[in-house]
């Protein structure tokens, strides 16, 4: 028996629709929280579904019920992305021109990356003048933190405790890149810290390698990372040498923006 495949499809595209709107409706109202009952009549569904469907929510934290009132409102994750969006806008508006430089003065691709809890973000990327560009990490596109280069040296500032707990959060999905463990993630981190920058390959994007240095606050601790891409080829470790002066340059410009 062959099953039905559309009909799933349809059901999934449904749910993921309904949690869109509940979402909304929550976020709309924040401050005040939404009763169940405000959520399944908007919705026009049962209860018992809307619960169902608003129980996923709290327990991948997009949603939260309040202790007193039991009503529901946005949740840890969901202000997360709120303010990784806001932040990723507002970087990409300030420190585009010194990518662009980057990409230029260098000739490969460049990229920014910043951190979202468990994970790196890449919020820009400027294609470089080099007639062999690599394919490379899209916009928005987010992986365990040190799988990219950018979310290695932002693995590299985090203190030791902190990174082992990162890296062993994220050891259920490493072995997605390249067949990558954790302990290898650590001396990969080792290396960066004893090296001062960042250096990985063939994990994000096959056939890549890239060299990338974290961009530090005033507090000392890394607020981005700044990267640059090119083919495993073309990256030896002499061109590695070449570009850090120039990666060190847009990293100090970034800082002084953020």
């Amino acid at each position: 028996m062959v099953a039905d495949t559309s009909a799933t499809s349809i059901a999934g595209t449904q749910t993921v629709s309904r949690a869109i709107r509940a979402l909304r409706l929550v976020a709309k109202r924040q401050g005040r929280g939404v009763r169940l009952a405000d959520i399944a009549a908007a919705l026009a569904l049962p209860r018992p579904t809307v619960h169902r469907l608003l129980a996923t929510l709290v327990d991948e934290g997009l949603l939260a019920r309040e202790h007193g009132s039991r009503r529901y409102v946005l949740g840890s994750f969901a202000l997360e992305i709120g303010l990784v969006s806001a932040r990723a806008l507002t970087m990409h508006r300030s420190c585009h021109p010194m990518l662009q430089q980057l990409a230029e003065r260098t000739g490969d691709t460049s990229f920014l990356f910043i951190r979202s809890a468990n994970e790196s973000v890449c919020v820009d990327r400027v294609q470089g003048t080099h007639p062999i560009q690599t394919p490379s990490v899209p916009l928005g596109a987010r992986h365990p933190l040190g799988i990219t280069v950018g979310g290695l040296a932002l693995l590299a500032a985090l203190s030791d405790d902190d990174a082992d707990e990162v890296v062993a959060d994220n050891e259920p999905w490493l072995r997605a890149y390249g067949n990558m463990s954790g302990n290898e993630l650590l001396r990969l981190r080792r290396q960066a810290i004893k090296t001062g920058y960042a250096l990985i390959g063939n994990r994000a994007v096959p056939g890549v390698t890239a060299v990338g240095l974290p961009v530090l606050g005033p507090t000392g601790a890394a607020v981005a990372a700044v990267a640059v891409a090119s083919t495993s080829e073309r990256m030896t470790m002499e061109r590695v040498i070449e570009l850090l002066p120039d990666l060190r340059k847009a990293a100090d410009e970034i800082a002084a923006l953020v």
